[in-house]
């Protein structure tokens, strides 16, 4: 037992791996290594029969409590027959895992005995609309054009050449699937897959209708009203029942999905139900207070600026946001960043009015040299008598 690798190496989980980890891990780790994978690889043989032990014991509860307290000695001359190199499978479920394997091996999907007879559902179909920001902030209405599949008239939608019908597939018997039987080292296993002649409806059509092609269906373009809702953002859909492509024996049509792109707005972002923004304002109007006007969604509206204000400040229009889109009366907020502008071009006289400002408020960086106030010459005893205060 000294030679035996750890069922938990070897299956590449931690020792505290649930159930459908297991089961993931030895389905890679087996359909790698396995035989049929691997024609006449011993090598391959030897690692695909030690997953399978270690899956075996793991997968089982009282014999992964044994393991993880014993190690490979729980299993020192324990029941041989039908398990590899004398070591017992039982109570060990390959069934769903080997399904799977080789339904990859040999084309086909998991083992299923399910019919593709019934009634199904058509494809959904895709198409993109782009819409301005208001348009998605308030809702619109758009009219696409879309190439639909109806049933072809000539044949009423059987492909058949009128004057035939479809006729019963020899392959499968009409079932629209057929049975694969594949051995392996654990026996003969099944395989269910979609039946390659008729595709899966069991009829195939010898003489197929000129005008569909055997098809059943004629593509025709179709212009369709779609109505998108107040609130919806870049990347989400709009789904309009049955008008998709045609349903299968009998089957509703599938659904379009009208997948909606925002345009970019020059001044307004959005971030979920909320609008931001930027708005100038001069620099008297943030010293002194004012009425500002400012652009929303629903037009401009005035704020008061207090006095003093800062640039940079962010201030919040309740209610002036994006609706939701479930409940158009509920509205997201608009926040507004108040920037104070700089003037670039000033008049002479302006120029000399802000000088006078920065003087009377005691800001004589930006005036003149000759304008400003001269520091008085300092006498010997006046020095003398700082000295002696300090």
């Amino acid at each position: 037992m000294a030679d035996k690798r750890d069922y938990y190496e070897v299956l590449g989980v931690g020792r505290d791996a649930d159930e459908a980890t297991l089961k993931k891990a030895y389905r890679n780790v087996a359909k790698k290594y396995h035989p049929d994978m691997n024609p006449g690889d011993k090598e391959a043989e030897k690692k695909f029969k030690e997953a399978s032990e270690a899956y075996a014991v793991l997968s089982d509860a009282e014999k992964r409590r044994q393991y993880d307290q014993f190690g490979h000695a729980a299993f020192e001359g324990g029941a041989g027959g039908g398990g590899f190199g004398g070591f017992d499978f039982g109570g060990a479920d390959f069934s769903d895992i080997f399904g799977d394997i080789f339904g990859d091996l040999f084309g086909g999907g998991r083992r299923s005995s399910r019919t593709n007879q019934g009634p199904m559902k058509g494809m959904n179909i895709r198409k993109g609309v782009r819409i301005t920001f208001e348009e998605a902030v308030f809702g619109c209405e758009k009219e696409l054009e879309v190439v639909l599949k109806d049933p072809c008239p000539k044949c009423n939608g059987t492909g058949a050449k009128p004057g035939t019908s479809p006729e019963t597939c020899s392959k499968c018997g009409g079932k629209g699937q057929v049975v694969y039987t594949q051995q392996s080292l654990f026996g003969m296993v099944q395989n269910v897959q979609t039946c390659p002649d008729c595709h899966g409806s069991g009829k195939v059509i010898r003489d197929k209708c000129p005008d569909c092609g055997g098809t059943g269906f004629i593509s025709n373009k179709k212009k369709i009203s779609v109505s998108i809702p107040a609130g919806i953002d870049n990347g989400q859909s709009v789904r309009i029942r049955e008008k998709g492509e045609p349903g299968v024996n009998g089957g509703p049509r599938g659904d379009l999905l009208v997948e909606v792109a925002v345009s970019r707005h020059p001044i307004f972002q959005r971030q979920d139900m909320h609008i931001f923004s930027t708005a100038p304002i001069s620099f008297a109007q943030a010293a002194l207070g004012a009425d500002v006007k400012i652009k929303t969604v629903d037009g401009e509206v005035i704020y008061t600026v207090k006095p003093g204000t800062k640039t940079d400040t962010k201030v919040r229009l309740r209610g002036k946001g994006v609706p939701s889109v479930r409940n158009a009366q509920i509205r997201g907020d608009h926040y507004v960043t108040l920037v104070i502008q700089t003037p670039e071009k000033l008049s002479q006289e302006a120029k000399e009015a802000l000088r006078k400002f920065d003087e009377l408020t005691g800001n004589t960086l930006n005036m003149p040299v000759e304008s400003k106030p001269k520091a008085k010459k300092k006498g010997f005893m006046n020095k003398m008598k700082e000295a002696f205060d300090d």
